[in-house]
């Protein structure tokens, strides 16, 4: 049975969650297109899923930030007094994910990644962590569009959860050690991302899959290869940063998204200063050798 609901025409699928699904819309008032995320209730294993979709609405309704993906309405579909089915309209974000999208330039890397902090802030300001940043979870839009999506993990700072929530290659220690939340851990989250577009490797977090009975299997973490090291022509600076952001004790990190956005803007502003001085200096060089030396002026006399 296709799927319904009032006020929208439905038209294909596009995408998939852990268990819901997410369908291409259009808004018959405005005939604005949207995003529907749908979650079935089959046994009570969905809760967790549903609750997830409803964290998202709670957080998203709450802010205002071009950075963020809004969600517009929720809708609960009841048989007697029994949920049966979740719908959320949201934004709908044409583009792709980080994870096909990443930047190949270190402007667009910075450009990028200065809006996910200003996004990231806006959370914090209005009392919440996302909690799950990843490539998969920033999309790149067309004319410089970058949305934050998925924020079904997020949750109050300070908040302990009571069990382990996030993904193993991004996940910072106080996410495995259940300890309470707050926007340093989103700064963790967030390093481990620039770290994966950097060096195409993922930082290596406390987290490793599953062990052989398909529990979480929690290591001590590997010494990281700094950035720079992968690759000299990352800005020291930058090298720095990531490494600083993806530190075990949340108190070394950067205390908040506004310093690192900062920084990541003083690294564009040098970067951007480096490549007009090296440009001067290539132009200079091109103009002394296209100079003709006094002799050959006497001979082509």
């Amino acid at each position: 049975m296709p799927l319904e609901l009032p006020g929208y025409r439905i038209t294909k699928q596009i995408g998939t969650g852990a268990a819901s699904k997410i369908h291409l819309a259009t808004e018959l008032k405005t005939g604005k297109s949207v995003a529907i995320k749908h979650v079935v209730r089959e046994s009570a294993d969905d809760d967790p899923f549903i609750a997830q979709v409803e964290a998202e609405y709670d957080v998203c309704s709450k802010i205002e930030n071009d950075c963020l993906r809004k969600v517009y309405s929720l809708h609960r579909n009841r048989k007697l007094i029994q949920l049966k089915e979740i719908l959320a309209v949201m934004e709908y974000v044409e583009g792709l994910p980080l994870e096909k999208a990443r930047p190949n330039r270190l402007n667009s890397f910075l450009d990028v990644f200065q809006l996910v902090a200003s996004g990231l802030g806006a959370m914090h300001s209005a009392g919440f962590v996302h909690s799950d940043i990843k490539p998969t979870n920033i999309m790149i839009g067309k004319n410089g569009v970058v949305k934050i999506i998925d924020f079904g993990q997020s949750c109050p700072l300070h908040h302990k959860k009571e069990r382990i929530q996030g993904t193993p290659d991004y996940i910072a220690p106080e996410q495995v050690q259940r300890h309470p939340l707050d926007q340093r851990t989103d700064i963790y989250n967030l390093g481990a991302t620039m770290y994966w577009v950097l060096t195409s490797e993922n930082y290596p977090t406390a987290l490793r899959g599953t062990d052989a009975r398909g529990g979480i299997n929690i290591i001590q973490s590997d010494k990281p290869i700094a950035p720079i090291d992968h690759n000299d022509k990352i800005p020291l600076s930058l090298s720095q940063l990531v490494m600083e952001c993806c530190r075990e004790n949340p108190a070394e990190r950067p205390p908040d998204m506004k310093q690192v956005e900062s920084r990541l803007a003083m690294v564009q502003k040098l970067w951007k200063k480096q490549r007009k001085n090296l440009r001067a200096e290539q132009k200079a060089a091109n103009d002394i050798e296209s100079t003709p030396s006094p002799e050959s002026s006497e001979e082509d006399k």
